[in-house]
């Protein structure tokens, strides 16, 4: 009972990353329990990577949070820390490499569909007059693609870490005939979701268009830099790879608007002076409260009166980078292990790519990919603070945990 449930609750948590924060917390819940229960239940050692730098920024964000001014306010900010736990659930909730293939592929679709909703989104924005009902709230501020997010930053966020995720899989496709990302040599047949080459790629371009009608630069600059990051790490299929990227964006370039606002990245405009000018803020604040930060949720209240003259807003939640946000909230201490949570990360994915044969290009592919969405959102991060938006580090965390789930594999075929 416990399995074919588990499956079509990853299948719905991978249509809840792409679409809905609501469902992604039920279905997360409900697997977390699951897993509880499996743990309790096995003999098998559970695993728990990354638990070490996990553990350390989660006990000095809830100490940054009882020394700050406010201990109450900031506990319950605090909240968000068990998005960490994501890690664990979704690798214990993925128990073979099928089904990881297989969230993969429902992941991608998922995010294909809003994206395509998205372009519409914004397409047909500018004829609707007085909307109700659903299609107010839908195409309500719609001159940006938001998707069914609440802002175009999230969509953004979603989009840059899929769209990276997947590269490496779109150009695997497009050096074959038929590709399926959802199998792997001796898995049944009936968990196969094939799709053709034509449909990844087209899938994978409809997401960039939605991507660039966000008009988020932060974003794309995390974008460029995962795609840097799956060339350097696949050059032998680094030509077909840039070749679709490159196609795709010059025929993202004649969108209205996109090609303006791709010019204005290096100019200090109004949106670069406000965010220089959180910056010098949070240092402000860094040098007062340098080793426990001032607690998490406290910019809000602390920032109007560290906002230097230059600022535009002297008011905001978020000073939109993410390491000055920690570094603020947390301390030098919340930084540094905020930080050896990804470099773990990184030396972890990279053991489990040296362990992978050398006619593992599927799951190869698949690691990379998620190395490189990875960077991407760190990147991304420098610009706003992604780390702080839900659904962004929702889909992050549950990308995370494959790397691992190839591991396990890679363990149990090798016994």
């Amino acid at each position: 009972m416990i399995h074919p449930a588990r499956r079509w609750l990853t299948a719905a948590l991978a249509v809840g990353l792409a679409a809905s924060i609501s469902l992604s917390e039920i279905v997360l819940l409900v697997l977390a329990v699951l897993a509880i229960v499996a743990a309790l239940t096995s003999a098998e050692r559970a695993r728990w990577p990354l638990l070490w730098p996990i553990a350390v920024f989660s006990a000095w964000t809830i100490a940054s949070a009882v020394l700050s001014g406010h201990p109450l306010e900031s506990l319950v900010a605090a909240k968000t820390l068990i998005w960490l736990a994501v890690v664990w659930v979704v690798l214990r909730s993925l128990p073979d490499r099928a089904s990881a293939y297989r969230f993969v592929a429902i992941l991608f679709v998922a995010t294909g569909v809003v994206a395509a909703l998205s372009i519409v989104q914004v397409g047909v924005c500018p004829a609707i007059d007085e909307p109700t009902g659903l299609v107010r709230w839908f195409f309500h501020k719609c001159s940006r693609a938001r998707g069914f997010f609440s802002i175009y930053m999230t969509l953004a966020g979603v989009l840059v870490v899929v769209l990276v995720m997947s590269l490496p899989l779109v150009a695997r496709a497009a050096r074959r005939r038929v590709t399926s990302v959802t199998t792997h040599e001796g898995s049944n047949a009936h968990d196969d979701l094939a799709l053709s080459r034509w449909w990844l790629i087209a899938g994978w371009i409809v997401g960039v268009v939605a991507l660039a009608l966000t008009y988020v630069r932060g974003a794309w600059i995390g974008f460029a830099a995962g795609v840097i990051g799956c060339a350097l790490a696949f050059r032998r299929s680094a030509t077909v790879l840039i070749g679709v990227v490159l196609v795709t964006v010059v025929a993202v370039a004649v969108l209205p608007g996109v090609l303006d606002r791709a010019l204005t990245l290096g100019h200090a405009d109004d949106t670069v002076r406000d965010r220089l000018a959180m910056i010098h803020g949070g240092w402000a604040m860094v040098r007062e409260h340098p080793i426990t930060g001032v607690g998490v949720g406290e910019v809000k209240r602390l920032y109007p009166s560290y906002a230097p003259p230059e600022a535009l807003r002297h008011s905001t939640s978020h000073l939109h980078n993410t390491p000055m946000q920690i570094f603020v909230e947390r301390g030098a201490v919340g930084l540094v292990s905020w930080l050896a949570i990804y470099a773990m990360f990184f030396v972890e994915a990279r053991r489990v790519l040296a362990r992978i044969p050398p006619d593992g290009d599927r799951d190869r592919a698949l690691v990379v990919g998620v190395m490189a969405a990875v960077a991407a959102f760190l990147i991304a991060g420098l610009f706003e603070y992604n780390f702080g938006d839900t659904e962004v580090i929702l889909m992050v965390n549950a990308l995370m945990a494959l790397p691992f789930v190839i591991d396990r594999e890679l363990t149990v075929e090798r016994r």
